[in-house]
């Protein structure tokens, strides 16, 4: 089992790459692991080293792989931060490449836009090259609430109007569309919902707000449910995993006061979460 995954990486902290690769190799994926930013650590420290890479650096690492023969073998190509729209169109070459060559490969696009509380945080023409290039080719979208707002250009409060918005996205890319981090009117105020929405079904899992804002819980996130996907687990078995190993790891981390995520602590949850959450189901 294989995966390429194209996203930032920090030399200190869990975002990006540095969340995504460690909880696929714990379940036995080979990770060829792409950088598109190398920084000292996330954003929102007093200070922020290093840069985003050339996109001809990250164009000649994904033509590297292509020589070794890495797209006839991975299973699922992953991106996430993108850095700079001149990476995100080499990015989406290069999938488009690889969907060709190997019809097999599943593409998985975590939409990294913004959040909720900061808003749209990433440079200029990458929102639109998400939404324009390589939200349209994906197997597997992963969008919070507020990235699936924002690539169907609508407020979403409701189930019904959010399910709807995710299924427009489905249907235009034939896939299924997982969204993280839902917070909605006729939901409950000390509840955040994820969401795995196909043409048909349904899934949604609801999980106690944690207080604190932990940076690198959608990239956790996103590897876990690859992962199980990968395994062959169906997409209600997916998000059950992905969610209840995500929450232990969040549930951790604001225990012991910490600002990163307690990822290497916290590995034994990804094979086996302390606590399970069962998906709802509704068909239709």
């Amino acid at each position: 089992m294989s995966v390429i995954s194209i996203q930032s990486q920090v030399a200190y902290g869990h975002v990006g790459n540095s969340a995504a690769v460690f909880p696929m190799q714990v379940s036995g994926i080979e990770v060829m692991a792409v950088p598109t930013t190398l920084f000292s650590n996330r954003p929102r420290y007093p200070t922020i080293r290093g840069q985003v890479l050339d996109a001809g650096l990250v164009a000649d690492l994904l033509l590297g792989l292509e020589e070794r023969g890495a797209v006839d073998t991975c299973e699922v190509i992953l991106t996430g931060y993108l850095g700079s729209p001149q990476i995100g169109a080499v990015v989406a070459d290069f999938v488009v490449r690889a969907m060709t060559r190997n019809p097999k490969v599943i593409y998985c696009c975590d939409p990294v836009i913004g959040d909720a509380e900061r808003g749209v945080f990433v440079a200029r023409g990458l929102p639109e090259l998400f939404r324009d290039r390589l939200c349209p080719i994906a197997n597997i979208l992963t969008p919070n609430h507020f990235e699936l707002e924002w690539l169907s250009g609508s407020k979403l409060e409701t189930t019904d109007s959010l399910v709807a918005a995710a299924r427009t996205l489905a249907h235009r890319s034939s896939s299924t569309v997982v969204v993280t981090g839902a917070s909605l009117i006729d939901g409950h105020e000390d509840q955040i919902v994820t969401f795995a929405i196909e043409e048909r079904s349904v899934w949604s899992i609801a999980t106690p707000k944690l207080h604190g804002s932990m940076s690198g819980a959608g990239d956790l996130f996103t590897a876990l449910f690859v992962s199980s996907l990968i395994g062959g687990s169906t997409t209600a078995v997916a998000l059950t995993d992905a969610v209840s190993s995500t929450f232990a790891v969040l549930e951790e981390t604001v225990s012991a006061g910490a600002e990163e995520m307690r990822i290497v602590t916290s590995a034994s949850s990804f094979l086996h979460p302390p606590v399970r959450f069962s998906p709802i189901s509704s068909d239709g």
